[in-house]
């Protein structure tokens, strides 16, 4: 009996990694394509069939790919652009964020449902406003004018209030009764406890910011402000048949996204457990 009642659970098992490992091989096609491509000559691309493998191998298609376009200026942009992106909407989130899951004040409610009704706004609206404001400043093609319209998450101050609820108030009573005002607090209590909240929001902006193509494409004007994204998506003008280059480019401006992934792997799966039950 024990053996037949197992018996149907094997073909469901076998059909549940089936799938699992078909999902796993459509998701890293594309990835194995794109690494593929990168390392075979200009014309390899175009032959038929199209080779699975590259032959030859030319993996001196990614310095020569990262160096006919300054890749080490749009590096550093990108670096700039996404470090300025945590810091500021980290900061900005967890002020706003503890203002409306801590202090009492008259709108405190509304004020929070018109800071989460910015999120029914697509964000395609909000560019020619945004690039008008920072062409007002003079801002066009600098760094300000590049990070400041980033500097604010309202999907992170959502985020952090819904963090700040769960810490019990008995922690900031204690605080309070021991002489603590409410910057002592904020710094002392609700942020060293919210870490796990704070991660999280970083990782999920760097990446944002590090893989944002549109503003950075809109707001700049020279190959000197350019960020890694746009320079790859400038090798279809400058080089426009040259696939290999453009995959190489690309393989390059994902690998440090990779790597954070790797590092910080717990902080992802904590990410997403975050964000899907709190």
């Amino acid at each position: 009996m024990s053996n037949r009642s197992l018996h149907p659970s094997i073909p469901l098992s076998l059909a549940y990694w089936s799938g699992i490992a078909l999902l796993v091989v459509i998701m890293l096609l594309p990835f194995a394509w794109m690494i593929g491509t990168s390392l075979m000559d200009e014309l390899g691309v175009f032959r038929y069939p199209p080779p699975i493998l590259p032959n030859p191998i030319r993996p001196q298609n990614y310095p020569e790919a990262l160096t006919a376009l300054p890749f080490g200026r749009f590096f550093v942009n990108s670096l700039v652009f996404a470090l300025s992106c945590v810091v500021g909407q980290v900061g900005t989130s967890a002020l706003a964020a503890y203002a409306l899951a801590r202090l009492d004040f008259p709108g405190r409610d509304r004020l929070l449902m018109l800071v989460l009704s910015v999120l029914m706004i697509p964000a395609i609206v909000l560019l020619i406003p945004r690039f008008l404001l920072v062409s007002a400043l003079g801002w066009v093609d600098t760094v300000p004018g590049l990070i400041s319209t980033e500097l604010v998450s309202v999907w992170g101050i959502f985020l952090l209030r819904q963090f700040f609820l769960s810490i019990p108030r008995d922690l900031e009573d204690a605080a309070r009764l021991d002489g603590a005002g409410e910057w002592k607090v904020f710094t002392r209590i609700v942020l060293p406890l919210s870490r796990p909240a704070l991660a999280t929001l970083a990782l999920f902006a760097f990446v944002d910011a590090w893989k944002n193509f549109q503003w950075p494409l809109i707001v700049t004007r020279s190959m000197e402000m350019r960020t890694v994204e746009v320079g790859v998506a400038a090798f279809h003008s400058y080089y426009y048949a040259n696939w290999p280059y453009q995959m190489a480019a690309a393989v390059a401006a994902t690998v440090p996204i990779l790597i954070l992934f790797f590092v910080t792997q717990r902080a992802f799966v904590r990410g997403i457990l975050l964000t899907g039950m709190k």
